[in-house]
């Protein structure tokens, strides 16, 4: 039986991969998946290494209170303290990629939550500056292990029908974590100050032995299993992930074809011609890439460029800082108040994993941008205000307070979780973990910019000028989006490739709808013959 299939939008006669007369396409459409608790524990286990960068941004934005007055350094080594860790992602974002090519997505795991346990206690013991800044630099190393290794097994392991919703998990994390940083931080401001940091910091190490260890019970990414030759554990993981036989056949013949393994290959293990541990991957996706590729990696960049550009962490990491512009004078009250903004980023960051898989990615982020730009705008006029009057406003401290919890909220409901997932999913097979690691890369650059110059460009530019300047990134990131984006919902990642590389895709819902209209019409028995199958 022979189908039909469509690659950077044009139709070939290739065959369809084929279980019983059903494609996967069809399947995807047909059926619906019911829900699997073993996908949903495997993803949430692996997005808990983010727990860990979401406690060092939280902690980090009280401790730097009481470490520069403990130890007695400028704004200037504030600023460098506070976001050298997002430099340093940039070593474990690359090497992360790499190895977790190497030894497999679960082991690289572990080894990012080793990393971050020497990091913190070198943080919690740090006597000096120099030290602090080294203990900094190991903890960055391990946050870029985790973060892309994190993303990258939830992606794999989750059914193309929840993938949004699982995969939202590393957010979800990453918000938890910052929460956790700022109970951590008004726990512990109580203490003597020299204390008080050090425990704020080293207490992080904790929970990394708990996690290094709940990892081991995860199964391997059967995409990562496939690319080294292993079908039969393949095979199995796909079984538990899917609950349904059927589908797993299908999910693992579009794997193989999507590694290059032939389809009648159906041994537990096979020789693969070419055991993939990265090689070529660099020159295929920065050198010589397809239109498709160009598309992807320009999709990539400017997504986790605008969503750190647009000030985000500014927010979380100097808070303390805003409310203390905005008329909050004393440390309980200003640490209690950025409580309160993790808060709120954290219970919008779970309603936003309710909404991936039912509103979409695209109208979610453009959605969430335009109300980072409002709020943003908003947070400026009433910084602004505050900082040309001589008496103490409190209808502007109330409405610099309601935009901050708006831009967090906003911010955390779209723009926050869909940076990660949509680089997880929109990536081909073959070039998944470098490509993630380069959408990190950008992610933490970004970010660290930001962080390490926060307190300069308020200076330079006033506290509101500063957020003005945020608001019309923020506008610029919004026409990316709408102009660059397409939405990759219900989509499976063997799919993706398809929906890149056209840059007239404005027009793809309507195509979409024409094909799978004649879909229909070709799988509709024709004179008792058996249908005809096609593949999109």
């Amino acid at each position: 039986m022979t189908g039909l299939r469509a690659e950077n939008g044009v139709v070939s006669s290739e065959p369809a991969v084929e279980v019983d007369n059903q494609t996967l396409v069809d399947f995807e459409l047909t059926k619906k998946p019911r829900n699997n608790k073993f996908a949903f524990v495997c993803a949430l286990l692996a997005s808990l290494t983010s727990v860990l960068l979401g406690y060092d941004i939280g902690v980090m934005s009280g401790a730097m209170m009481f470490i520069k007055e403990d130890l007695k350094i400028s704004d200037v080594q504030v600023e460098i303290l506070v976001g050298v860790l997002n430099l340093y992602c940039l070593v474990g974002s690359f090497a992360g990629g790499r190895v977790s090519d190497w030894i497999g997505r679960r082991y690289t795991i572990v080894v990012a939550n080793a990393i971050f346990f020497a990091g913190s206690v070198l943080m919690g013991l740090s006597p000096n500056y120099a030290l602090l800044m080294f203990g900094r630099f190991v903890a960055g190393i391990a946050v870029g292990f985790g973060v892309v290794t994190g993303l990258l097994y939830s992606a794999e392991i989750s059914p193309a029908s929840s993938r949004g919703f699982l995969t939202s998990f590393t957010e979800v994390s990453i918000n938890f974590g910052i929460l956790l940083g700022y109970v951590s931080n008004y726990a512990f401001s109580k203490l003597p100050t020299n204390i008080g940091w050090r425990l704020m910091l080293g207490v992080g190490a904790i929970p990394t032995v708990f996690l290094a260890i709940v990892v081991l019970i995860m199964p391997e990414s059967p995409r990562w299993l496939v690319m080294q030759g292993r079908l039969g554990e393949a095979m199995r993981v796909l079984e538990k992930t899917l609950e349904d036989k059927e589908e797993a056949e299908l999910r693992l013949s579009d794997i193989k074809e999507a590694a290059g393994i032939p389809q009648d290959c159906t041994d537990d293990v096979v020789e693969v011609q070419k055991k993939t541990h990265g090689e070529g991957v660099w020159r295929e996706l920065l050198l010589h890439p397809t239109p498709a590729v160009r598309h992807v990696l320009i999709c990539i960049v400017g997504v986790h460029f605008f969503q750190q550009s647009s000030g985000i962490d500014a927010v979380v990491l100097y808070s303390p800082r805003i409310f203390e512009k905005a008329g909050i004078t004393s440390s309980s009250g200003k640490l209690l108040a950025t409580v309160a903004v993790g808060f709120v980023k954290t219970i919008f960051i779970l309603v936003a994993t309710f909404l991936l898989d039912r509103i979409g990615r695209r109208v979610l982020a453009l959605s969430s941008v335009g109300g980072m730009v409002v709020s943003l705008a908003t947070l400026g006029f009433s910084l602004t205000i505050i900082n040309h009057s001589e008496t103490k406003l409190t209808w502007a401290l109330g409405l610099c307070m309601a935009m901050v919890m708006a831009f967090v909220a906003s911010f955390s409901i779209g723009m926050g979780p869909i940076a990660g997932i949509y680089t997880s999913e929109i990536l081909p097979l073959r070039l998944r973990a470098q490509g993630m690691s380069i959408g990190v890369a950008i992610n933490r650059v970004t970010s660290g910019v930001i962080s390490m110059t926060f307190i300069s460009l308020y200076e330079a530019m006033t506290i509101g000028g500063a957020f003005f300047l945020f608001a019309g990134i923020a506008a610029v990131g919004w026409v990316f989006l709408y102009t660059c984006m397409p939405e990759t919902r219900g989509k499976t990642l063997e799919e993706m490739e398809w929906l890149f590389g056209r840059w007239k895709w404005l027009g793809l819902d309507k195509e979409d709808k024409k094909m799978k209209i004649k879909d229909v019409t070709l799988t509709e028995p024709s004179n008792g013959v058996g249908n005809t199958s096609t593949s999109i």
